[in-house]
């Protein structure tokens, strides 16, 4: 399983007015976290639509909210792929409050599901050059 990490500051705008992190924003950061595995594992993102003419569409989001982060934390975003099918992605998220140690506190944990479409929204298979970068072998 490879895990990519990326972190990331919490900004003041991202807490609510009790001085946590707002809940929806943990979803962003998966955004952030999905963007930084593609392209630690060798493509952009945005090239996928532009070349490739395919998007991965939320089809499914969950998220386990264990400890909150405030303004200012330095928080690890952890994203890794669980499943990969033709016409479907999975990918796991962990967030941890770092602290210089080992011993970062799980902040939240998650999981997105994504359908392979076309530009258009019309579900279709992942193009074969791009099943090499999903490397599970679980396509059908």
């Amino acid at each position: 399983m490879h895990k990519v990490e990326t972190r990331l500051r919490v900004r003041y705008a991202e807490t609510d007015q009790m001085g946590i992190v707002y809940y929806a924003n943990y979803f962003v950061w998966m955004e952030v976290g999905r963007v930084a595995y593609c392209r630690e594992t060798g493509f952009e993102y945005r090239d996928m639509e532009r070349e490739g003419g395919v998007m991965l569409t939320v089809t499914e989001a969950k998220c386990r909210y264990r400890a909150p982060a405030r303004f200012d934390d330095e928080v690890r975003v952890q994203t890794w792929l669980t499943e990969a099918r033709s016409r479907t992605v999975r990918f796991a998220y962990e967030m941890h409050r770092a602290s210089g140690d080992h011993n970062d506190q799980l902040l939240v944990s998650g999981e997105t599901l994504h359908m392979v479409c076309d530009l258009e929204g019309k579900p279709v298979r992942l193009p074969e050059q791009y099943r090499k970068f999903f490397p599970l072998g679980l396509f059908s």
